[in-house]
């Protein structure tokens, strides 16, 4: 293919990809003698197919029900033909943005495929945009059972109402901290 193609592909300007074939980061480009720049099929980065399957749960508590979303997540693998090369368990809220063993498989960038049980066991909130960005990851999100139930939104309600809650009461609490060290000091420096 022409470098343009190439550069469209990859989603980069043109210049760049010049820059990284004068560079000699593109394997396998040559020049013809037209001066047309050409990129071999093969050059395109194709990651190897590495499959991770992500399993999580809320609490603790439901550390059972963690076992068996993993399992079931493998079992559906094996049916597709896929071979996994990772099982992630990890217990946290779907809200928090800062669980380890997520941020770490987005962080490695090595997954082609990962697959969750539903939407919400990756993310309560944003999957779509975490979506895009596998995509551009050259990655794959496979979601078992799509569909959502009035259920899961009543969930994802309360999470969202006692998130905000916690956040208040700690910015209160945070503020009478401040408060009485600022009058401590005004009563020392009296």
């Amino acid at each position: 293919m022409k470098l343009t193609d190439w550069a469209k592909k990859q989603g980069i300007h043109y210049r760049t990809a010049w820059n990284y074939f004068k560079a000699g980061k593109i394997n396998g480009a040559y020049k013809l003698h037209s001066g047309a720049i050409i990129v071999p099929e093969e050059s395109q980065n194709l990651k190897k197919e590495y499959i991770t399957v992500y399993a999580r749960v809320s609490s603790s508590e439901n550390k059972t029900n963690l076992d068996s979303q993993a399992i079931r997540l493998v079992e559906f693998c094996n049916a597709k033909g896929w071979i996994v090369n990772e099982i992630v368990k990890e217990v946290g809220s779907g809200i928090n943005d800062k669980r380890k063993k997520l941020n770490r498989i987005f962080k490695e960038g090595k997954s082609t495929k990962i697959v969750v049980e539903h939407k919400d066991r990756l993310s309560r909130f944003g999957t779509n945009f975490i979506e895009k960005l596998l995509t551009h990851m050259k990655c794959e999100l496979i979601i078992l059972n799509p569909a959502e139930d009035k259920e899961d939104l009543m969930q994802d309600f309360v999470a969202i109402v006692t998130s905000f809650c916690s956040k208040i009461y700690g910015l209160r609490r945070s503020k009478r901290n401040t408060e009485k060290l600022i009058s401590s000091l005004n009563k020392s420096s009296e």
